[in-house]
């Protein structure tokens, strides 16, 4: 039996605890499950491409080879390999020369919003030189495939494949230090950039001195500046939480906040509906698609409206079976029909 090479390339992914991180651990490892017996049925080996501090990430039935900085411009060497899949569209690395078919995962196109001139255009030369050498694109939402064809004018193979997305309803739980137990409190969970628009969320805490805010994200620099800068006692930032805390206040808020400007999907409002809570977001990009009718909107961002739409919201959260139908809607995105597409997806490019 001749052998044929998958090779799923995570690119220069040094970290998992952010949504491209999140993505390509649940989808890496759905492959990585198939990678046996697809082997000995029917002679397809399975590799990853990734930074040589993940090897071994995916388990020993998978190949691993390392991504290096040099393979942004010289294509990699892989004379058997029927598929390349990028899991992400910020990968800069070049598809091995005559592999039968190149797939990219687009999760946003997001530059088009929000940067200055300079930035979106360089954002927007990558992109259009990563749809050179792309065969198919899969898409995380609607809204994402119809950017790419907007903006990115790709006329190619597209499909849409929903994310995942996990439920920490039965994850361990872990008040995070310095939070009082018993006292209401909306929740707030991201990376905190401009583009996720914590500063509206900061307005309405300093408007709405009653109510208490967590403000939760990664450990950086950014971060730590915004939490600096943020002298308000009713807003508490947790920098760097573990899922233990996160699963404790997902369980305990009163609601989640996500007034993001620009998404490909919205990760985080998913797991705070597996838990039923009162989720709001912006009217902005997928968001609408994502939450469905499950969510509250924002259509701006002046303190007085936000607070409006939350008072809503948390009302009509106490209603009987509200929190059931929020919980119905989180179950729809689930990593293994997510996984189970892709893999259904490369049976059929490499003819399977």
């Amino acid at each position: 039996m001749s052998r044929r090479r998958i090779v799923v390339s995570l690119g220069n992914i040094g970290a998992l605890n952010d949504g491209l991180g999140e993505f390509s651990l649940q989808i890496g490892q759905r492959i990585a499950a198939v990678a046996a017996p697809w082997r000995e049925r029917d002679g397809i080996e399975i590799d990853f491409h990734l930074r040589e501090s993940l090897f071994g990430l995916f388990g020993p039935d998978v190949g691993y080879r390392p991504v290096s900085r040099g393979q942004q411009w010289r294509a990699l060497r892989i004379d058997d390999c029927v598929l390349w899949h990028s899991l992400h569209q910020l990968n800069r690395t070049r598809p091995p020369a005559g592999c039968a078919q190149r797939l990219v995962t687009v999760h946003d196109v997001s530059y088009r919003y929000g940067r200055n001139a300079f930035s979106a255009w360089r954002h927007h030369r990558r992109a259009m030189a990563l749809m050179a050498r792309t065969d198919g694109i899969v898409a995380i939402s609607r809204w994402t495939a119809d950017d790419v064809r907007r903006h990115l004018h790709w006329q190619g193979p597209l499909e849409v494949i929903y994310n995942g997305a996990r439920s920490f309803v039965a994850a361990p739980r872990e008040a995070p230090a310095g939070i009082v137990a018993g006292r209401p409190f909306l929740f707030h969970l991201s990376r905190m950039s401009a583009t996720k628009n914590p500063g509206a969320i900061i307005e309405l805490a300093r408007a709405w001195p009653q109510m208490r805010f967590l403000m939760c994200g990664p450990a950086n620099d950014h971060t730590r500046q915004l939490a600096a800068a943020t002298q308000l006692p009713n807003v508490d930032f947790r920098l760097g939480i573990s899922d233990a805390e996160k699963a404790w206040a997902y369980a305990n808020c009163a609601g989640f906040l996500f007034p993001s400007l620009t998404e490909g999907f919205g990760l985080p409002p998913i797991e705070a509906m597996h838990f039923g809570k009162p989720t709001f977001l912006a009217r902005r990009t997928c968001l609408p698609e994502i939450g469905g009718d499950a969510a509250d909107y924002f259509d701006d961002f002046d303190p007085a409206a936000m607070r409006a739409v939350v008072e809503r919201g948390l009302a009509r959260g106490a209603e009987p079976g509200r929190a059931d139908a929020v919980r119905a809607h989180a179950a729809q995105f689930d990593w293994d029909a997510a996984g189970a597409a892709y893999l259904a997806l490369y049976r059929r490019l490499i003819g399977t």
